[in-house]
């Protein structure tokens, strides 16, 4: 019996690995391509493509409206567009299991969010997901260049500073 559970653990344990070691690969793969454009709506329901913003640098955010470490990223990220946004620099958080666009909305307006938030249904949402290589956490956070390369990936909350020195390397270019 003890034996059993002890090649039971192991085995959680090498899937687990295994698991994470394609999460990694997947996302490794992501950065120095083409960020895949999209289409999801703004908080007024008007169709928004991430071709749209070419020739600017842009930081898109998969977030959630419920999730801590997202919320502390809030207010750095209305710092950062309001002192870079006339340099180039677009922010856009993709609202992830947040509630209505109502709801959203609502958030928005309370914490003073004054960059683009977009969101969608849930198989636009899980389409944009896939494309960006399956977002396993949130806060997920891609730079992407003014040719629309994906230059970073961040997984986890980051401070305004970490940002801005990758940031600012696109914005002079």
């Amino acid at each position: 019996m003890l034996f059993l559970e002890s090649i039971k653990s192991k085995t959680l344990v090498i899937i687990s690995m295994l698991m994470l070691i394609s999460a990694l690969s997947l996302a490794g793969d992501m950065v120095g391509k083409a960020a895949p454009d999209f289409t999801l709506s703004d908080l007024d329901g008007k169709p928004i493509t991430l071709s749209q913003y070419k020739g600017k640098v842009v930081l898109l955010n998969f977030w959630a409206s419920w999730c801590g470490p997202c919320r502390m990223e809030i207010p750095d990220f209305i710092r950062m567009y309001k002192k870079c946004n006339k340099d180039g620099l677009e922010i856009i958080g993709i609202a992830l299991s947040s509630g209505t666009p109502s709801q959203i909305k609502n958030f928005v307006q309370m914490n003073g969010i004054n960059y683009t938030i977009l969101t969608g249904g849930k198989a636009e949402l899980m389409d944009v997901i896939e494309k960006y290589g399956g977002i396993r956490g949130v806060p997920t956070t891609f730079l992407i260049d003014r040719e629309g390369i994906i230059r970073y990936k961040w997984v986890g909350a980051r401070s305004e500073e970490v940002f801005m020195e990758k940031i600012n390397e696109y914005l002079k270019k």
